[in-house]
């Protein structure tokens, strides 16, 4: 029997890897966007026992994931499986964040936050009010 992670992913490595797929997403990583990531594992309550060294593991399992055919696919099974379903509007909140942190959406950013606001299930309307106030404090 081969020996495995005891847990895979903590509810804060998902929440890291969504920020850093959305980001990842256009293919071009942006200062703003990894500042972006940065200030909320270092500012919301969630993140308070999360550590920061876990960010390369994590982005590097994004990366990885990303090469393969099936990857988004897979990345998505991970979070499902290891975010609870209260956090997934906070991962959708997240990942909107970092989307506007460079003040311009690409059309891979706008798909992605598609698939993330289907594969968790976020309510339209809800998800209308997350998008809007992402937008509001991303103005310039």
């Amino acid at each position: 029997m081969s020996e495995q992670a005891p847990h895979p992913m903590t509810p804060q490595d998902c929440l890291v890897a969504l920020m850093v797929a959305i980001s990842a997403s256009d293919e071009n990583i942006r200062t703003a966007e990894l500042v972006k990531i940065q200030s909320a594992v270092n500012m919301l309550p969630i993140f308070a026992e999360f550590d920061i060294d876990r960010i390369n593991t994590i982005s590097q399992t994004v990366f990885d994931l990303f090469e393969q055919e099936d990857g988004l696919d897979a990345l998505f099974g991970l979070i499902r499986d290891n975010l609870p379903e209260r956090l997934f509007e906070t991962a959708y909140a997240l990942a909107c964040d970092v989307a506007a942190a460079d003040g311009s959406l690409a059309e891979t950013e706008l798909r992605l936050l598609e698939e993330i606001r289907y594969e968790l299930n976020i309510d339209r309307l809800h998800a209308a009010a997350i998008e809007r106030g992402a937008r509001a404090r991303h103005m310039v």
